[in-house]
C-alpha cells in the first residue's frame, strides 16, 4: 500500500506513514493495515516491539482522512462512516492493550486520528515541532478515537479545556496533558530508531530524551481550574463571561468556533470518564454512540463542509452557546442498544 509502509526491520515491527503531501491523514485502509500488522506480530518471536513514525516534517499525522466520509454521508449513506468508526476504534483499543511496546515518533502535526494511532501507545516521543491537539468540536464532532479518556485523565481541568478550545499542545504540554512521554529532538530520531530497531529494548528511549522547552499550560493551570470545573458547557461560558481577563477572551473567542453540541457532549464525556477504574473501551464505546449519530442527527457533516469543502470558515451550528444545548447533547450520548460498539 502506498500510503503506508509496513515491514519488519530488526527486532521491530515497523509502520511508517508515506502521505507527507496529506499531512499523513489515516486512511480506512491504513486503519485496517495496521491493526493485520499488530496481529501478525503479536505472537511474532522475531518482533520485541512495534514502532510507528511518518514520512515529512509537517505532521506524524494531522487526523483522519475524512473526505469519504463526507461523501457518503451527504449521499445519506451512514453506515460506512459507522463502521469506519468502528472499525478505527477497534484498533485505538488494540494498540492501548498491545502485549509488546508501541514506540512512537510524534513531530509536527498530531491530531484526531493521529492522536489514535500514537498517543495510546506505551512510548510516546514528541520533538521540538510537535503539535498535539483534539480539534474534533470544530468540526462538529467529540474528541474521540479514545482521546476522551486521555482528556478525562488530564490534570485538573485541562480535559475540558483543550477539549472545547481545542488548543494545540507544543511538546511539554502535550507530555503534562498525558498525550506523550518524552521528549527528544528531532535530529536524533534516526539513531534512536536504529538503536530500537538493533536491540528490541526501550532503554534508550530514556537514555535519548532531554528536558523539553517551556510549555504554556502550566502558568496557565490556575485559570483552567477555576473556569472550566463547571458542570456544563453553560457554566464554563457563564465563568469566563464574567472575567475581563486575557485568558477568558481568548478562551470564548475559540468557544466561539466550535459546534455547540459538540463541545456540550465533550464536557459531558470528560465528566463521566473522570470516574475511577474506567478503561479504553469505555472510553470509545461512549465516543461511538456520539459518532453513531453524528452524521444524521450532529453537526459533522457541515463542519466538514465549512472547514473543508468550501473552506468558508463558517458553519451553520445547530444551536448558539446564549443557548447551549442540553437535551439534544443527552440524547447523542444515550446507549445504543443492538448497535453498541464491539470490539470483536
Amino acid at each position: 500500500m502506498s500510503d503506508i509502509s509496513i515491514r519488519k526491520t530488526g527486532r521491530a515491527g515497523r509502520i511508517t506513514l508515506t502521505r507527507p503531501k496529506a499531512l499523513n491523514a489515516v486512511t480506512y485502509e491504513m486503519c485496517l493495515a495496521i491493526e493485520d500488522a499488530l496481529d501478525a506480530w503479536r505472537d511474532d518471536d522475531e518482533v520485541a516491539l512495534v514502532i510507528i513514525d511518518a514520512e515529512g516534517d509537517k505532521a506524524f499525522s494531522a487526523g483522519g482522512d475524512i473526505q469519504k466520509l463526507y461523501e457518503t454521508g451527504r449521499a445519506g449513506d451512514f453506515a460506512y462512516g459507522q463502521r469506519f468508526w468502528a472499525d478505527e476504534y477497534r484498533l485505538n483499543a488494540k494498540i492501548r492493550e498491545y502485549s509488546k511496546p508501541y514506540v512512537a515518533f510524534m513531530q509536527g502535526f498530531t491530531m484526531g486520528g493521529g492522536v489514535g494511532i500514537s498517543c495510546h501507545g506505551s512510548h510516546r516521543i514528541v520533538c521540538e515541532n510537535s503539535q498535539v491537539a483534539m480539534p474534533e468540536c470544530g468540526i462538529g464532532l467529540v474528541p474521540d478515537v479514545g482521546g476522551s479518556l486521555m482528556l478525562a485523565q488530564a490534570p485538573g481541568r485541562l480535559g475540558e479545556y483543550l477539549g472545547i478550545t481545542t488548543t494545540r499542545m507544543g511538546p511539554a504540554d502535550a507530555i503534562m496533558g498525558g498525550f506523550a512521554d518524552s521528549y527528544a529532538p528531532q535530529e536524533m530520531w534516526p539513531e534512536l530508531i536504529g538503536k530500537l530497531e538493533e536491540t528490541g529494548d526501550t532503554d534508550a528511549i530514556e537514555a535519548a530524551q532531554q528536558v523539553p522547552p517551556d510549555g504554556a499550560l502550566a502558568a496557565q493551570q490556575a485559570q483552567i481550574d477555576a473556569h472550566f470545573g463547571g458542570e456544563t458547557l453553560a457554566d464554563i461560558l457563564t465563568s469566563l463571561r464574567n472575567d475581563d481577563s486575557e485568558f477568558a477572551g481568548r478562551a470564548l473567542k475559540a468557544l466561539s468556533r466550535g459546534s455547540p453540541l459538540a463541545m456540550a457532549c465533550a464536557v459531558e464525556t470528560t465528566h463521566r470518564l473522570r470516574r475511577p477504574g474506567t478503561t479504553i473501551r469505555d472510553a470509545l464505546e461512549l465516543e461511538y454512540r456520539f459518532t453513531y449519530r453524528a452524521m444524521e442527527y450532529g453537526d459533522f457533516l457541515e463542519g466538514i463542509r465549512a472547514a473543508v469543502i468550501d473552506k468558508d470558515r463558517s458553519p451553520k451550528w445547530q444551536h448558539d452557546l446564549d443557548n447551549p444545548p442540553s437535551l439534544a447533547a443527552t440524547k447523542m450520548l444515550m446507549p445504543l442498544g443492538k448497535d453498541k460498539l464491539t470490539f470483536d
